[in-house]
């Protein structure tokens, strides 16, 4: 079934482009015209080449759990503008501009779900809002998340997308990365697993905090992983770095992430963790 317009496979005007009114997509990987709607049914991943394209929250929600159905939390969190701060434009309103652009009430959606009958608390960043950056309502979505799933006794499916902290809340978004990852802590303290899933990019604050602490950390093929980005990294040491540096497969390489888990296998890799890792009962 195709998906909405607003969760077909993001593209990068600087690598892809439109043709014919959206019926085709050029693929970054291979450079091949792709028919959007086919590749959209094969949620974002190219038939030619393998390459991941960036999928909507809608999708991934279809992808992973039990009938696409997540019973939402903690939707009314709203974000305030403690700096005032404006960069040509005030920062709320950049917010009420995601918001309508997305369809999304925040950066990260959290809530329950099933995974082919398994119960978890799932989490899911949505990179078009923002750049999935975190501020001070998705870092306490993020905690609540844990501390929920603490108390229900459930495992926690966290898929992640950011390009870090969110710069207009400042020391407040930075903040969040402490309390989040306490709050994950105390999961662990109660004996449940965090299935850590992660997306390109995983980068900045989400990813030096919460999102490499999994019980397993999964990555996609070719997800950019890393606090700063390559070229960042190489204005600032003024050396080459290795093919394919933050990428998924260097980092499975070197003992960074557990695995890899190509899109179509997702939830099948997810299931058989979740079976392997769960509390046994009594």
């Amino acid at each position: 079934m195709p998906l909405p317009e607003k969760n077909r496979p993001q593209t990068d005007a600087s690598a892809k482009r439109s043709v014919g009114k959206g019926v085709f997509v050029k693929c970054d990987g291979c450079a091949q015209l792709l028919d959007s709607a086919e590749l959209a049914r094969a949620f974002g991943v190219c038939p030619a080449c393998g390459r991941h394209h960036r999928i909507g929250p809608d999708a991934w929600r279809a992808l992973i759990l039990d009938h696409g159905e997540l019973d939402p939390w903690d939707e009314s969190l709203a974000p305030v503008d403690p700096l005032g701060f404006h960069d040509g434009q005030p920062y709320p309103a950049r917010v009420e501009a995601a918001r309508r652009s997305t369809g999304e009430p925040e950066a990260v959606l959290t809530g329950r779900g099933a995974v082919e009958g398994l119960p978890v608390a799932f989490g899911l960043f949505v990179f078009r809002f923002m750049g999935g950056s975190m501020n001070s309502v998705v870092g306490e979505k993020v905690t609540r998340l844990f501390e929920r799933a603490a108390a229900a006794g459930l495992p926690v499916v966290l898929l992640q997308s950011s390009g870090g902290a969110r710069m207009q809340e400042g020391i407040y978004s930075l903040m969040q990365m402490a309390k989040a990852v306490a709050a994950r802590e105390r999961l662990r303290d109660a004996g449940l697993p965090f299935l850590s899933v992660l997306l390109d990019p995983t980068t900045g604050g989400v990813a030096a905090s919460f999102a490499l602490l999994g019980d397993v950390n999964l990555a996609e093929p070719g997800a950019l992983i890393g606090f700063a980005g390559p070229r960042v990294i190489e204005t600032t040491i003024r050396q080459t770095l290795p093919p394919g540096f933050q990428r998924a497969e260097f980092l499975l390489e070197h003992g960074m992430v557990d695995l890899i888990a190509p899109r179509p296998r997702m939830k099948e890799t997810l299931v058989r963790l979740l079976h392997h890792l769960r509390r046994p009962s009594g």
